[in-house]
């Protein structure tokens, strides 16, 4: 093998470019490899996209008009097909990536909520409703002048919850009364 690599490989990569030139592993068009292993005029691979082509994820991106590790992302989300790996190289069907390209995520039949329409009821504040409020207001009422950090500690021991959470009720209540 290393007399190959040292002797052959030069002239055959010379005549037959691989198929992925930025991975790891060089992989080759099998037909065109045996023809030059036979001796044979190598055939020249079609120019044209075929939707069967495999796509890395540089070239996939350069479909999509995004960044490779965008691609490499999508994969690992569900956005796309995780894609199958030959030779260490992820790769991915043109027709998959067109697909994606000419139907993209969340612009089919529906496409959301449109600008400006209303999404139901608002609270005035986030704790609008909580029975929780009361307990604050009524502290509050109780220790003028005492600092809400140390009226929040007395109440998280209280009635559980973190004090960060009793401050914040602490203010909604000041700003209420």
């Amino acid at each position: 093998m290393a007399t190959w690599r040292r002797r052959d490989a030069p002239a055959f990569r010379s005549k037959i470019p691989s198929l992925f030139p930025d991975s790891r592993f060089l992989v080759y068009d099998l037909e065109q490899a045996l023809y030059y292993l036979q001796g044979k005029p190598v055939p020249v691979l079609p120019a044209e996209e075929f939707p069967e082509d495999q796509l890395n994820d540089k070239e996939a991106a350069a479909v999509l008009g995004i960044d490779a590790g965008t691609v490499r992302s999508y994969a690992r989300r569900g956005y796309l097909s995780p894609g199958e790996t030959i030779y260490g190289t992820r790769v991915w069907r043109r027709r998959e990536i067109e697909h994606r390209r000419d139907h993209p995520l969340g612009q089919g039949k529906g496409g959301g909520r449109r600008a400006g329409e209303a999404q139901g009821p608002r609270k005035p504040h986030p704790y609008a409703g909580d029975p929780r409020l009361q307990a604050a207001s009524d502290a509050l009422a109780a220790a003028p002048g005492t600092p809400i950090t140390h009226i929040a500690a007395g109440l998280a021991r209280e009635h559980g919850g973190s004090s960060r959470t009793w401050e914040r009720l602490l203010k909604q209540a000041g700003r209420s009364d």
